[in-house]
C-alpha cells in the first residue's frame, strides 16, 4: 500500500466496514474490514513514525469505531461514521501523513 496516505486507510477503514456491515447485513463481515484496514494503517504508521505513533493512533481508530456507537444515537449513523473517520484520518495526517508532502 505504499504511496496511500495513512490517513486514507484509516478512514476508509471506518466507513468502509460500517458500510459492508450494513449493507450485507453482515456485523462480522464490516468487523473484519475495519481490522484489516487498521491492521494496514497501524503498519503504516510504525513503520513511518514508530511504536510509540502506532500505538497511539491505534488507540484512537478502536476508540473512534467504539465512540460512534453511542454518537449515532445523537446524530444518527452515517453522520457519526463520517465524524470519527474524518477525525480519525485528521489525526493521522497531522501525525504522520503531513511528513511526506
Amino acid at each position: 500500500m505504499t504511496g496511500v496516505p495513512t490517513s486514507v486507510i484509516a478512514a476508509t477503514g471506518l466507513l468502509g466496514g460500517y458500510a459492508l456491515a450494513r449493507w450485507t447485513k453482515k456485523r462480522p463481515l464490516g468487523g473484519v474490514a475495519l481490522a484489516a484496514a487498521g491492521a494496514v494503517a497501524a503498519r503504516g504508521w510504525q513503520r513511518e513514525a514508530g511504536n510509540a505513533t502506532a500505538a497511539a493512533l491505534s488507540g484512537a481508530y478502536v476508540a473512534a469505531f467504539a465512540g460512534s456507537h453511542p454518537l449515532a444515537k445523537k446524530i444518527g449513523a452515517w453522520p457519526s461514521v463520517c465524524a470519527v473517520a474524518g477525525g480519525v484520518a485528521a489525526a493521522s495526517w497531522f501525525v504522520v501523513d503531513r511528513r511526506k508532502v
